[in-house]
C-alpha cells in the first residue's frame, strides 16, 4: 500500500464542509484511503490544529486510524531550508521556512504523493513530487 502525504488544505476543507471543496476533498480522501497510507506529519497537524479548542477534538478530526502520523525527517528539514534560501533569492518576503516547504520536503525525501489543493509553491520547489489536485 503507497503511503499519500495529505495536506492540511484538504483536511480543513472536511473538518470545515468548506462549501466550494468539500466534495472534492472528501470523495479524494475516500478514494484515496482505500488503496493508500494516508499520512499527516506535525507540521500538517500544527495547521489544522488551530481550528481546534481541544487535542481530543483534534485527534477526533484526524484519527489515528485513519490518518498515519510520521514524523518529519531531518532530510526534509534540511531540503526545506535549501528550497526556501531558493524562494528568498527569487524575491520571497518571508523570513522563515513556509510550511509548505516542510511538507513538500517530507513528500520528496519520503518519494511519496502528495494530496493538496495549493499546487504554486510544491510544483516550483518540489517538481519530482507527484501531486494529487484538482
Amino acid at each position: 500500500m503507497a503511503d499519500i502525504l495529505v495536506d492540511s488544505d484538504v483536511i480543513l476543507d472536511v473538518v470545515t464542509e468548506d462549501s466550494k471543496w468539500y466534495d472534492w476533498s472528501a470523495g479524494q480522501l475516500e478514494k484515496l484511503a482505500e488503496s493508500h497510507t494516508l499520512v499527516i506529519n506535525p507540521i500538517i497537524y500544527t495547521e489544522i490544529s488551530i481550528g481546534f479548542d481541544r487535542i481530543e477534538d483534534l485527534d477526533q478530526a484526524v484519527p489515528p486510524e485513519f490518518f498515519r502520523r510520521d514524523p518529519l525527517p531531518l532530510e526534509a528539514g534540511f531540503l526545506a531550508g535549501k528550497c526556501f534560501v531558493k524562494y528568498r533569492r527569487s524575491g520571497g518576503r518571508r523570513r522563515s521556512p513556509l510550511p509548505d516547504f516542510y511538507i513538500g520536503a517530507h513528500a520528496a525525501i519520503g518519494g511519496i504523493a502528495l494530496l493538496t489543493r495549493d499546487t504554486n509553491r510544491y510544483k516550483t520547489y518540489f517538481p519530482k513530487v507527484a501531486l494529487i489536485s484538482p
